[in-house]
């Protein structure tokens, strides 16, 4: 089975190191404006705590997608090859043919 194609996750959308940095200096400014609105630090935590779960949610769904994504691709181009090389057999001559025999055709 031939392996997939090397990615660099690094440049990939779902990079987790990435993500979890960029979430959490969201969160901070998320609590930061909430406490400066509403000048209670227990509403500012609940809010915050809700935030952060529903981008986590947000993230697993966007983990399942393109997990979904990378399958269907893998699947078609699986299909692709498999069917291309059906399409190569069908070409083939139905006459077999000798060009390492001397003298005429045996059409």
């Amino acid at each position: 089975m031939k392996q997939a194609a090397e990615t660099k996750w690094r440049d990939s959308v779902a990079y987790g190191p990435r993500f979890f940095l960029s979430m959490a200096v969201a969160l901070a400014a998320f609590a930061i404006v909430t406490y400066i609105a509403t000048g209670s630090f227990a509403t500012t935590a609940l809010r915050t705590l809700l935030c952060a779960v529903l981008v986590q949610v947000g993230y697993f769904l966007a983990l399942l997608y393109l997990t979904r994504r990378a399958g269907k691709a893998r699947r078609a181009e699986a299909e692709r090859r498999l069917h291309g090389k059906q399409d190569v057999d069908k070409s083939a001559p139905k006459v077999p043919v000798s060009m390492n025999e001397p003298g005429p055709s045996k059409f």
